[in-house]
Parts: C-alpha cells; sequence; structure tokens
C-alpha cells in the first residue's frame, strides 16, 4: 500500500460530567483524529494525547508538529505493509500517542481493503467483553456525589468500578464504596499521586480486597513501586511507567509490577501492545486495557484488544455513553454490562460525516 495524505482533525468532545484525577479537572476532550488516505482506501487513528502536558509529556499542539515534519514524511509516498510502519517511524525517539494514531489509520485503511477486522488480525478469542467504568474524584470532594455516581454506573451494568484516588482522597471512599458494593470487583488508581513516604497509608487500602492499585507512585521510581509491592498484599498494576514489551518485563522480573496495564497509545500503538500482551501471557502476568476517554474511533481499537486472550481483567472499555453524549461515531452500547466486539473490516467504526463537522474546531492537512 501507499500512504498519499494525512489529514488531522481537532475535535472537541464535551464530556457528560467533570473527570477529575490527580492530573485536575476535565470537562471537553480534545481530540486528534486522523484521516489516512491510501492507495487502498481511508483509514483512521486516534491520538490519545491531551491539550496540555499534564498526564503525558505529549500535548496535542506538539503531537500535530513531530506528526508533520518527522512521522509522515519518513511515510508518505513509498510502499509498504502496515507491519512496516512501527520499524519506519521508531527512529523518532518519543511521542508513542502520535506514532500509533499513525499507526492505527494506516492499519485500519489496510484492513478494511482486505476485510479483516482489527480484531481477527491481532487473534482475539472473544466477541463480548466485560466492562469497566473509571470514576473521577468529585469537584466537590463530597462522598455523596460519589456514592451516587458509583451507583448509576452499578444500575448501568458495568462489571468493574475503578475509584481515582489521591493523598486526602483514598482510604475512605474506598471503604464507602467498598461497604456499598461488597462483592463488586473494585481498584483504585492514584496517577502517580503518591511517593514512597505514603507506603504505610497506602497498605491501609489491603482491607478493602481490591483487585488492584494502580500508578501509585511517580512513572519513574521503580525502587518505590518494589518496596510497595513488597509491603502491601494488593498487588501493584503500572500505567504510566509502561513503555514496552521489554520495559514491562524489567519490570515484572524486578518486582515493581504484577499486573500491567495495556493503553496502546501509551505505548506506541496496537503493535506495541500485542508484544506486551504476548510477553504477559507468556509470564502468567494479567493484563487489562485502559482507557483515555476515546471517542469511538480509538474505543473500537480498544475493545477489539481487549479481547486477546490474556486480557483477563475488564478493563476501561466503557460505553460511549460514559464520556459522552454525543460520540464521533455510532456509539459503544452495552448489552447487559459487556460490549460486542466489532467484526467488520478494520476498526468497524467510521467517524459520521455531519457529526465529525458539527464538532471539528480544527482542520489541518500534516502532508
Amino acid at each position: 500500500m501507499r500512504i498519499e495524505s494525512v489529514v488531522a482533525h481537532e475535535v472537541a468532545m464535551p464530556l457528560v460530567r467533570p473527570f477529575r484525577t490527580s492530573f485536575g479537572v476535565e470537562t471537553t476532550r480534545h481530540v486528534i483524529l486522523l484521516e489516512v488516505t491510501t492507495d487502498e482506501g481511508v483509514g483512521w487513528g486516534e491520538c490519545v494525547s491531551s491539550e496540555n502536558p499534564l498526564y503525558s509529556h505529549e500535548f496535542n499542539a506538539a503531537a500535530l508538529l513531530v506528526l508533520r515534519d518527522h512521522i509522515i514524511p519518513r511515510v508518505l509516498g513509498r510502499e509498504l505493509s502496515p507491519e512496516d510502519v512501527p520499524g519506519l517511524i521508531g527512529p523518532v525517539r518519543g511521542h508513542p500517542m502520535a506514532r500509533g494514531a499513525l499507526e492505527m489509520g494506516i492499519l485500519d485503511a489496510h484492513l478494511r481493503h482486505v476485510g479483516q477486522s482489527f480484531a481477527s488480525y491481532f487473534g482475539s478469542n472473544k466477541d463480548i467483553i466485560d466492562c469497566g467504568v473509571s470514576v473521577g474524584i468529585p469537584v466537590d470532594d463530597d462522598i455523596d456525589t460519589l456514592v451516587n455516581e458509583v451507583q448509576s454506573y452499578v444500575d448501568a451494568g458495568y462489571r468493574r468500578v475503578k475509584l481515582k484516588i489521591q493523598p486526602g482522597w483514598d482510604i475512605e471512599p474506598t471503604r464507602v464504596i467498598r461497604e456499598m458494593l461488597p462483592g463488586m470487583p473494585l481498584q483504585v488508581d492514584a496517577n502517580q499521586a503518591y511517593s514512597r513516604d505514603s507506603i504505610d497509608h497506602l497498605c491501609a487500602l489491603d482491607e478493602f480486597d481490591l483487585l488492584l492499585i494502580e500508578q501509585p507512585i511517580h512513572e519513574e521510581d521503580y525502587l518505590g513501586h518494589k518496596l510497595l509491592a513488597e509491603k502491601m498484599r494488593t498487588p501493584v498494576c503500572l500505567d504510566e511507567s509502561v513503555l514496552s514489551a521489554d520495559n514491562a518485563e524489567s519490570l515484572i522480573d524486578y518486582g515493581a509490577c504484577e499486573i500491567v496495564n495495556i493503553k496502546a497509545g501509551r505505548v506506541g500503538g496496537y503493535m506495541s501492545a500485542k508484544k506486551i500482551h504476548d510477553m504477559a501471557l507468556g509470564r502468567g502476568i494479567p493484563v487489562w486495557c485502559g482507557g483515555m476517554e476515546e471517542t469511538g474511533v480509538g474505543r473500537a481499537a480498544n475493545v477489539a484488544i481487549a479481547s486477546l486472550p490474556g486480557f483477563t481483567l475488564p478493563g476501561d472499555t466503557s460505553a460511549s455513553a460514559r464520556f459522552y453524549s454525543l460520540d464521533v461515531t455510532e456509539p459503544f452500547v452495552m448489552e447487559d454490562g459487556r460490549l460486542r466486539v466489532p467484526d467488520e473490516p478494520g476498526l468497524g467504526r467510521t467517524p459520521i460525516p455531519d457529526v465529525l463537522t458539527q464538532l471539528t474546531v480544527e482542520r489541518t492537512p500534516l502532508s
């Protein structure tokens, strides 16, 4: 196949409610969607960076620049297969979210052309997956607000709940939700909000029979996570620290990581995500699919990858309505707490032209 052009569509997606983590509060998600035109047809990719470099060093303006000036020129106009893409763009250091978005768009175009789904391409063994939900910290720091929000998700059918925590909002909210939902799979996510000094404090979460604690300490503090894992009964799961299959295996062998959250955008794309999955499956390490408030484009790819055999824990593969009243594609709708894995060619989801026009704030040719 040959890449002919790439256009970025920046869409502004209002959230159904503010989403607060230890990084801050978000009310509108600004998403970059890549429209990749090839001689085989058009494919779509989603860049999971944000407006500001808070969750990651990547942010939207930088992603557009590096795509235009450094990544896209490495593939534009040349004959290639999707499997060639990681090697061609790999010399560009960092910027995994930008690289992953382009890889997704190229792969989507090719799979649409050959009539194969994302799930089939990566080796799916499921046609439906369990849904988990990520619950932010209430903007008003009110326990009753948290209880009401969690109850609404339980009523909707979600099969696992994840609570965002930070210093000052951790033990008590977790206690309340565990008492409210004694049999529900429950986990917490700190988004790096703690330090080694908090190890004894975090161990107090052990009494709540959690599935895991996610990324409690700074992403570069591997020793801190190892010390926590040695003392805490709750399994330590790493998210932001995980960059590749080799890096994840090193963290596992070091004793800093017992469960892996795989976010394809964070590790440079779905081919890299598959390598992490295969490594973890071979090692008997559970993995699950993290979310970045994706539109239907990225959500389709996440649902596909989450249907692989090693994804044994429910991920953040929620319904579209969890974040958006209007998705840019046909929405994902839960059935009894599960989502069906798209089996149409490519991603199985395409932006709806009128909705894309309505939500787009800027359209930028990148080639």
